[in-house]
């Protein structure tokens, strides 16, 4: 009959350990514990600015002189603002629970005996606030897993893995600020009048705003740009349609979008472009002279009868040309510095000699380490393009 070995000592007592540890690293989900605190650091800073900057009033700072009890007081206010009525109720309950001392009353039986009974009111609100922290949580799950489904869909709206196009080298990326972005870009083959004459456009757009709102009309922003490119129309008037669908969606004005559209030919490498309000590409020659890309007109979206002047580029080997939004330049560290073109373009200069991926890797690195723990506020959004 086999027999069972004993498990060793030193496996006993370290099985507690390794448990321990295991936990651990499921919570965390093996962060270290400065990683830790650099994301509770920068979300603890983004959420005082949603909550602060809706109740800055100056009945509150007239009232409360004390600064610290004014931002206590705003910050409050923003957080019970934040949640539905019955949840209001509950949570100043569990508060008032909290602050008052615990005690109890007595009372008399039939019998005659005094009974005493003890009533720990902090018991009772920890659980009321417990109570209030699980329905935040289900509402938050809830809302996570639609934007995940969101951000999902975005993801098959833009393009994968950069095309191979002989002459030419590319690598784009976004970053959205929240799960989904406003941001858009895109690379892909458009028909001309003869297959010699197709071309390749060239797409990066910025919606005003940020979230779902945005991410709806960047979703309706593709879909017209695929339709429209489908047919042979010179680029003007490719832009003057996008233009015209953009105005009947943009509730008067206030959801427009800048974009940058570019038509690019391998065989001739002269590249056809209208920037509608867009950040100006930066071109940098092979020689080291810099060109800004800025013919074009006013954001898609804002006036219907709006015009669109192209302009004309030729690239020759070893140039390079940056398309961004302004999530890049206008990011912000702790002193509410901007990031900067000065600041990308020395980047660009140490790094000229290497690919496009490469370069754009330190670009988002050296970002990375200017902004530090400030919360990103806008999408940012690069495609880097380099002649060979």
């Amino acid at each position: 009959m086999a027999t069972t070995q004993p498990q060793p000592a030193a496996d006993r007592v370290h099985q507690p350990g390794r448990k321990l540890e295991q936990f651990w690293r499921r919570v965390t989900q093996g962060l270290e514990v400065q990683q830790l605190w650099s994301q509770f650091e920068k979300e603890a800073r983004s959420s005082y600015k949603l909550y602060s900057a809706e109740l800055a009033s100056d009945k509150t700072e007239s009232q409360i002189r004390n600064p610290f009890f004014r931002k206590a007081g705003i910050l409050f206010w923003a957080i019970l603002e934040k949640l539905t009525p019955a949840r209001r109720v509950l949570l100043l309950l569990g508060l008032i629970l909290l602050l008052f001392p615990s005690g109890g009353f007595t009372y008399q039986d039939k019998s005659g005996d005094v009974h005493i009974a003890e009533l720990d009111t902090h018991v009772y609100g920890g659980l009321v606030l417990f109570l209030v922290l699980m329905l935040e949580v289900a509402d938050r799950v809830v809302m996570k897993r639609d934007l995940e489904i969101a951000r999902e869909i975005q993801q098959w709206l833009l393009p994968g893995v950069a095309p191979q196009i002989p002459g030419i080298q590319i690598a784009y990326i976004t970053r959205p600020a929240n799960t989904v972005a406003g941001d858009y870009y895109d690379i892909f083959p458009r028909p001309g009048a003869t297959p010699a004459d197709d071309r390749l456009l060239i797409a990066v757009a910025d919606v005003a705003g940020k979230s779902i709102p945005a991410a709806m009309l960047m979703a309706t922003f593709q879909a017209s740009l695929k339709t429209l490119s489908s047919t042979r129309t010179a680029l003007p008037d490719l832009v003057k349609g996008m233009n015209t669908y953009a105005c009947g969606n943009s509730s008067g004005g206030l959801r427009f979008t800048t974009a940058f559209l570019a038509e690019y030919d391998p065989a001739t490498r002269t590249l056809v472009y209208i920037n509608a309000g867009h950040n100006q590409p930066i071109l940098r020659r092979a020689t080291g002279g810099i060109e800004r890309l800025d013919r074009g007109g006013l954001p898609l979206g804002i006036l219907p009868a709006a015009t669109y002047e192209a302009g004309t580029v030729t690239l020759n080997a070893g140039d390079w040309l940056f398309i961004f939004t302004d999530g890049l330049v206008e990011a912000v560290n702790v002193k509410g510095e901007e990031y900067g073109e000065d600041r990308f373009r020395l980047v660009v200069e140490r790094n000229a000699a290497n690919a496009p991926d490469a370069l754009l890797q330190a670009t988002l690195g050296d970002l990375d380490v200017f902004v530090g723990n400030t919360p990103q506020h806008d999408d940012v959004t690069c495609l880097f393009l380099k002649t060979v």
